[in-house]
């Protein structure tokens, strides 16, 4: 692929000040309603990366990205709630998904950590929350889950188990329905479990599976995780998915699959070439698919997009998009929305320059 460094304007969505305390933000996606009104969704007002503190949270953008809202909490349960995606429904209706988790190992040594009195009794409340109740009980809460808003993002219905996850959840059909490939969930996220096709007809209250991605030979469940899938314009369906643990360089990329039977049956995964992961996939105005993705080569991390002009069947050019902290080994996740001169935001989860944490940032670009 031959590499392109655009020009670009950088700025953010939301970065809380070196001096403040839950200021980790991570896994963020971005949609666009038919009035141009821009949403980015993210899991914020973390510690680090498994945090109990953890919600999902939403900034409004009506200016194309210049200015942002303050956060809109959309969901904070007593688990750690990650991944967050967004996509717009029409009419002011928007669904918001994600999944959480719990892992008490790693949120003990929390308490060790450079925190204000304040925040720490925080921690510890969520910490012993979690010690109130059994195992088991934690496991029944674990799992992936949907909500929608009628009124663009001010409020939100109750959450909705559903049995598959993504970190940039499902895109609406041109038919109207939604259409969501992800890695199927059994009480919780199984690593061996497949990437399975659902649909919904009634704006993800319920979802019936129609296909699921078959492995390549000498690959299996473990190493193939969080897809993204595209509708094309003559109807196709394109999928992409972070793959990882391959004895190649680099150890994680992206891998294709397509179906012409609306999702029933898939081809069998192909590589892109692509060096990085996970991820999203934008159909551009002038026919062009982005796939936008984040390099973690130490030394090298950087968020990144490739394009194809030919369906996603083969890879023409890798945009880099920002790297300036390459060395920063936390960021990703990056996703995309075409403006309206035809230029792209791309949303993302890394270092502003300078800063040991992470927050929400955006790079605008031009094919």
């Amino acid at each position: 692929m031959k590499v392109i460094n655009p020009e670009k304007t950088h700025g953010i969505v939301w970065r809380r000040k070196p001096e403040e305390n839950f200021r980790y933000n991570g896994w963020p996606t971005v949609c666009k309603d038919e009035n141009g009104v821009i949403y980015a969704a993210g899991s914020s007002f973390r510690i680090t990366h498994v945090c109990p503190t953890g919600k999902n949270c939403l900034w409004i953008s009506k200016d194309e990205g210049k200015t942002w809202s303050n956060p809109i909490l959309l969901n904070d349960s007593i688990l750690d709630d990650r991944d967050t995606g967004i996509v717009s429904l029409g009419n002011g209706k928007l669904l918001a998904t994600w999944f959480s988790s719990f892992h008490k190992d790693y949120c003990e040594p929390l308490l060790t950590t450079a925190l204000c009195d304040t925040d720490k009794a925080i921690v510890k409340g969520a910490i012993d929350a979690w010690k109130s109740k059994t195992t088991e009980e934690l496991q029944s809460r674990v799992g992936a889950y949907v909500k929608t808003s009628e009124d663009a993002g001010m409020s939100w219905s109750d959450p909705i188990l559903v049995p598959l996850t993504a970190p940039h959840g499902p895109v609406k059909a041109k038919n109207g329905n939604l259409f969501y490939l992800g890695k199927e969930m059994n009480g919780g996220y199984v690593w061996e479990s497949p990437i399975v096709f659902y649909t919904s007809a009634d704006d993800g209250l319920t979802w019936e599976k129609q296909g699921t991605v078959p492995f390549p030979e000498g690959i299996t469940g473990g190493q193939f995780h969080e897809p993204h899938i595209l509708e094309l314009p003559g109807g196709r369906l394109l999928g992409a998915i972070r793959v990882e643990g391959l004895p190649v360089h680099p150890k994680a990329t992206t891998y294709t699959t397509f179906s012409d039977d609306g999702g029933n049956t898939w081809s069998v995964p192909k590589p892109t070439g692509v060096c990085g992961m996970p991820p999203h996939l934008m159909l551009h105005s002038g026919g062009a698919v982005i796939l936008s993705y984040a390099c973690r080569i130490p030394g090298e991390r950087c968020e990144r997009a490739a394009v194809s002009y030919d369906g996603g069947e083969t890879w023409e050019a890798d945009y880099i998009l920002d790297d300036r902290v390459k060395d920063f080994y936390d960021l990703g996740y990056p996703s995309s929305v075409e403006l309206s001169d035809g230029s792209i935001l791309t949303v993302y989860y890394q270092a502003y320059p300078g800063d040991p944490y992470t927050s929400f940032l955006y790079t605008k670009w031009k094919l």
